[in-house]
């Protein structure tokens, strides 16, 4: 099933979280902190502005996104979990 967000709207995927410390160390779940990054894997055509001139979203699917610690809405598919966003609520992107 494919899945197409609408308008300004973003579909990432969380990153995995970090169960072993540098030093080898190994963490329980309820102490890892939540995921703040994530892969883009949809994105919306955009945003329409004031003059009906619609916006382009500013992320391309396959970028890391910096995501708000609350927000989003989840959305499970095929039994894998993805979180919808609006454009402007991502933070930033990571660059190579």
């Amino acid at each position: 099933m494919k899945f197409l967000p609408l308008f300004d709207r973003v579909l990432v995927e969380r990153c995995a979280a970090e169960a072993v410390t540098k030093g080898g160390i190994m963490i329980p779940e309820k102490a890892q902190g939540k995921v703040l990054q994530a892969t883009v894997v949809a994105v919306g055509s955009g945003a329409r502005g004031k003059n009906g001139e619609i916006q382009p979203v500013s992320v391309k699917v396959g970028e890391k996104v910096l995501l708000p610690e609350y927000g989003g809405t989840k959305i499970v598919l095929e039994d894998k979990d993805y979180y919808l966003f609006r454009d402007g609520d991502i933070l930033g992107k990571y660059v190579d």
